[in-house]
């Protein structure tokens, strides 16, 4: 389901080595986790991720949501509900070039739920990309594989629900940073 997307690849070059786009899971990534938030009042922002965007959006580099939203199969959340609290994360951090969400429960057997890299391929193709100019940014071990499953890269920001396991796998697999600023720093200066 893409609520919103516009190929806006920008052509002038990225910093990094072909860095063109960061793509951030939402909950616990962008904005605090509420489980199951269907109500726009909840939504907090993480600390610095405003002006993180902001930078981003500067340096001409596409941003774009990819987000589990689980709680619209299991009819805790509406999709009218869902798209108002979007709505909202707009308000607050600004507008994203593409919103790609999976409302699917996990038995569903989609292709689009993280791990799986359905929302990180589709991103990319609304942004005009290849999931290689992509960088995937989330707090659990679903992003980082997501984002390896579809060949972008990937970097892990853990928060205190980010089990060790996948601390451990993203270090050898990907990229673990202690903040979202590290995480997307650590591309646009080429480092990896």
């Amino acid at each position: 389901m893409d609520a919103a997307a516009s190929g806006r690849p920008g052509d002038a070059p990225a910093p990094g080595p072909g860095l063109r786009a960061v793509l951030f899971d939402r909950d616990n990534t962008l904005i605090h986790d509420v489980p199951y938030l269907a109500d726009p009042a909840g939504v907090r922002p993480v600390d610095g991720a405003r002006e993180l965007l902001d930078q981003l959006r500067e340096r001409g580099i596409a941003i774009g949501v990819v987000s589990n939203q689980s709680g619209v199969a299991r009819g805790l959340i509406s999709p009218d509900a869902l798209a108002r609290v979007n709505a909202r994360v707009e308000t607050l951090l600004g507008p994203f070039d593409t919103w790609q969400v999976c409302p699917h429960g996990e038995q569903d057997g989609c292709g689009c739920r993280k791990p799986a890299p359905g929302l990180v391929t589709a991103a990319a193709a609304a942004l005009g990309l290849e999931p290689a100019a992509c960088l995937v940014v989330g707090d659990i071990g679903a992003d980082v594989a997501a984002g390896l499953a579809a060949g972008a890269r990937a970097v892990l920001v853990p928060t205190p629900v980010t089990r060790r396991a996948e601390v451990e796998r993203a270090r050898r697999t990907a990229a673990v940073a202690g903040s979202l600023a590290e995480a997307v720093g650590l591309h646009l200066a080429g480092l990896r």
